[in-house]
């Protein structure tokens, strides 16, 4: 059964501050609402992209504040940090958080972070296997660059728990071939001239590479990112409204559309967004077949432009209504009163 999972990008309106005190607040609340993960991103430079430069030091705080829900970074850019220093500083994280950590790693998507760390962007998949091959040395407790030196603390299993952020079938090879997680993301780029094809069709070949590559004995995890944000019938106008501005920009981003004259239901459509209440991201949820073949599934409210209240509740709403009618496992038992989607299904072929 696909888990439930929180994912962050820290995009309030809001100052930093407030921004990590939302986001601490929201994974709480997702802990409380039978959430099986959290993650946050990291982004450096500003603040329209990401709002965290640093996720260590924030899940650390999250650790103190929540005792179940495992801890993600989604993702940690290996090619501009220090690979030693990573590695150390997420033993450090295990340990305080009771082992619940979860390593979420990539190339990175902002090439103009690179020059400041004095990195070459273009370089940026070649640095990421050298520092991933230092990353897992320090991790493993083998000797770092030839050296004699292992970070203290030991990190235990924490190479286990090596997830790698993908677009494509050959890196879902790559995760797979070493065991790792592989992860997928909302803003999976499409094929030439198809920037409407549904995204299941774009990530299942990646799913089935990673599958077909994986050892003998290796448990598969694959997590899936989703765009959610779930309200009230009172507060439904409301998110439409909060939603048209960011799907637009990234209607025009990420697939050079020109959003002019685009309702808000194709923008959500061509940006995989899932707005609405309970029946509506029901609805457009269940027609994702990369859900089924995941193991895991991460929400976002992102490019949603929503206020903190409303994430609150978005994560109320996914986990107690809304993922008992999908199948996806919380902790939280589902109300007596919600019917699965498939018992639906059948009533209405009986009806």
């Amino acid at each position: 059964m696909t888990r439930l999972g929180f994912f962050t990008r820290l995009l309030e309106e809001a100052s930093a501050a407030d921004r990590y005190r939302f986001a601490l607040e929201q994974i709480a609340q997702a802990e409380d609402s039978g959430f099986a993960s959290a993650w946050v991103a990291q982004h450096h430079f500003g603040e329209h992209e990401g709002g965290l430069p640093s996720p260590f030091v924030l899940l650390a705080a999250a650790a103190e504040r929540t005792s179940r829900i495992e801890l993600g970074t989604a993702v940690l850019t290996l090619p501009i940090d220090d690979p030693v220093r990573a590695a150390e500083d997420a033993a450090v994280l295990d340990q305080l958080s009771g082992g619940r950590l979860q390593l979420g790693v990539a190339s990175g998507g902002t090439p103009a972070s690179f020059a400041a760390f004095g990195r070459d962007a273009n370089r940026r998949r070649e640095i990421f296997a050298e520092h991933l091959e230092v990353f897992l040395d320090a991790l493993e407790g083998r000797g770092i660059r030839g050296t004699e030196s292992r970070i203290y603390p030991a990190a235990g299993d924490l190479a286990r728990r090596i997830w790698q952020a993908t677009f494509s079938a050959d890196g879902g090879r790559r995760a797979g071939e070493r065991g790792d997680g592989l992860m997928l993301s909302r803003t999976q780029p499409r094929p030439d001239g198809a920037p409407d094809a549904p995204l299941h069709e774009v990530q299942l070949p990646i799913i089935a590479a990673y599958r077909a590559a994986l050892p003998d004995g290796a448990v598969p995890r694959v997590l899936a990112s989703r765009t959610a944000l779930v309200v009230d019938p009172e507060n439904r106008t409301r998110a439409l409204e909060l939603a048209q501005d960011g799907l637009a920009r990234l209607t025009q981003t990420m697939f050079g559309v020109d959003p002019a004259g685009l309702g808000i239901d194709e923008l959500a459509r061509l940006t995989d967004t899932h707005v609405g209440t309970v029946d509506e991201v029901v609805a457009s949820l269940a027609a994702d077949e990369t859900l089924p073949a995941a193991t895991d599934v991460s929400f976002q409210v992102h490019s949603v432009a929503a206020t903190h209240e409303l994430t609150l509740r978005s994560l109320e709403l996914l986990a107690t209504e809304v993922a008992p009618r999908l199948g996806l496992a919380t902790s939280v038992p589902a109300p007596a009163s919600v019917p699965s989607l498939a018992a639906e299904l059948e009533t209405q072929g009986a009806s």
